[in-house]
């Protein structure tokens, strides 16, 4: 019995009760955008609610190396779930994209993160999950990053593709893998019902407006 407590405690950690998938919107190809170009790989850091979905989606991208879900936003000392669960800390639920340069951009994941990924006019919340940690937020990785972001941003909000967009813009703050058994949850536990409910839609979602970024070897 406590064993089984205990599992279940695990598979409800992240995220709470299963109410429904966030609606989708098809957002327009950035304007601004870094070229496709041979190099070493990038990294992108997002939040957009619960990582587990976040992570199922951009496993999927063609071009995307890893995922690895984490929290980003606050200080090393308090990058738990057991503590970022407050809503306290500063942190978000975030995930850490690796992808290559010569055939996904930034902007592209941009796209992908304002079409599938999250809902990004809710404050401080996604779906069922409530808090500061499960914000919309994007963590740049250079100045370059940070300035096609807000470029983006800037561009939905014109176009009226979403209404008003509440990410926050939060450079230089450091992403901290979280536990193991955050890793890969999407496609380890398919069934579950958080993820059946909420996540499979996002990924879904991804393969039907995006079918030429679809894959099928997911990112490990």
């Amino acid at each position: 019995m406590r064993i089984a407590l205990a599992s279940l405690l695990l598979a409800t950690a992240a995220c709470s009760s299963a109410i429904g998938a966030e609606r989708m919107v098809l957002a327009p190809a950035p304007a601004q955008d870094e070229a496709l170009k041979a190099g070493p790989l990038k990294t992108a850091v997002f939040a957009g609610g619960c990582f587990w979905g976040v992570e199922g989606v951009f496993e999927r991208v063609k071009g995307v190396q890893s995922v690895r879900s984490g929290y980003a936003g606050g200080a090393r000392a308090t990058a738990s779930y057991t503590l970022i669960g407050s809503g306290l800390t500063g942190h978000a639920e975030a995930v850490e994209i690796r992808y290559d340069p010569a055939k996904v951009s930034y902007g592209t994941l941009l796209r992908v993160f304002y079409s599938v990924a999250h809902n990004p006019t809710q404050l401080n919340y996604q779906g069922p999950d409530r808090g500061s940690q499960y914000r919309s937020a994007i963590f740049p990785q250079s100045p370059e990053q940070e300035k096609l972001a807000r470029a983006y941003v800037a561009q939905l909000e014109k176009a009226g593709t979403w209404g008003k967009i509440v990410t926050t813009f939060e450079a230089k703050k450091p992403f901290y893998l979280a536990e193991d058994h955050h890793q890969d949850y999407l496609r380890a536990n398919p069934t579950q019902p958080y993820i059946a409910i909420n996540d499979i839609p996002k990924v879904e979602g991804l393969k039907r407006m995006f079918p030429a970024l679809w894959s099928d070897r997911p990112a490990v």
